[in-house]
């Protein structure tokens, strides 16, 4: 039987990010989530990091912005995981990109998109590692009452105006 190791690697986030961790197949990863961030907001500022598996076994990096794209490969190393994508972005929210991400073909699945404080459980055998989990935020402490209610619809209805 193989030994497993784990560990909890905390994501760093820059003010006023957001991260994305997924898991993806192919080396073209990187280029097609470039291709698919660029194309949804002229605004959008973002950074790719992508863990290759095989072959050289390389961290490949791209994005528009040199300071995000260093922050994902930072991520990226510190997570280590094959086959692991990590996207930094400014001036948008995942909301606003994930359905493009996860329609890349290439994309199996994402782990989380936040950004609050993060963590990612990683498993370590013989053969590598692999990201068996996250921590997104903080455990809850109630439970929404009237007053919570209203505070949520008037954030997304008067502040972020994803309701009318």
């Amino acid at each position: 039987m193989a030994e497993l190791k784990l560990s909890c690697e905390t994501v760093e986030i820059p003010e006023d990010c957001n991260v994305i961790v997924g898991q993806s197949h192919f080396i073209k990863t990187v280029e097609d989530i470039f291709e698919a961030l660029v194309t949804s907001s002229p605004s959008l500022k973002f950074g790719i990091a992508f863990c290759e598996a095989s072959i050289e076994k390389l961290v490949r990096r791209d994005g528009n912005d040199e300071a995000l794209t260093g922050c994902a490969v930072r991520n990226a190393l510190k997570i280590a995981a094959g086959h692991t994508f990590v996207v930094v972005i400014k001036n948008g929210y995942p909301i606003n990109v994930l359905n493009r991400i996860k329609a890349v073909q290439e994309v199996c699945g994402i782990f989380a998109a936040t950004a609050n404080p993060l963590q990612v459980i990683v498993a370590e055998s013989e053969q590598g590692r692999g990201v068996i989990g996250v921590i997104d935020g903080a455990s809850p402490i109630g439970t929404e009452d009237s007053a919570g209610e209203q505070w949520r619809k008037n954030l997304l209805r008067n502040v972020i105006g994803y309701k009318r």
